[in-house]
């Protein structure tokens, strides 16, 4: 997977908040060795009898894992996508998951959406062609 070349920054988390992302971080870490196919029905199956995320919350989640782990700051956009729709589901609720690529310059990247919209994510991803997704369940945003 590809972008960014940077780090993202987040705020450091008290010590009390860090236990659920940490664990979201270390689970995605195992789970993105998986195939992708295996991977996507493995994340539906999570995402069974969730609720949609709201925008701001997702936000608040990718933050969170951010922040706690190195991989998924910087180079690690597929961990770092698992971890954050796990995070949402420790509280009931799902984002998009999404992975695709482009082909000018070729790249692949993995990233998590509401409503169609990428959430804190740098960069265009409009160039990007989504190739496996698990979306909400259903249901209306709240």
């Amino acid at each position: 997977m590809t972008t960014p070349a940077v780090a993202e920054q987040a705020p450091r988390l008290p010590w009390h908040r860090q236990l659920a992302p940490r664990s979201a971080a270390g689970v995605a870490r195992l789970l993105v060795r998986l195939p992708p196919a295996r991977l996507q029905r493995v994340l539906r199956l999570v995402s069974k009898g969730t609720r949609p995320a709201a925008y701001t919350e997702v936000a608040r989640a990718r933050r969170s894992v951010v922040s706690v782990s190195t991989r998924c700051a910087g180079l690690g956009c597929l961990q770092r996508s698992v971890a954050t729709v796990l995070l949402c589901r420790t509280r009931g609720r799902w984002a998009d998951w999404c992975t695709g690529f482009r082909t000018e310059p070729f790249g692949a990247h993995a990233w998590v959406e509401v409503d169609g919209r990428p959430v804190d994510e740098p960069g265009e991803l409009r160039v990007f062609r989504t190739v496996l997704a698990v979306r909400c369940p259903g249901g209306s945003r709240s």
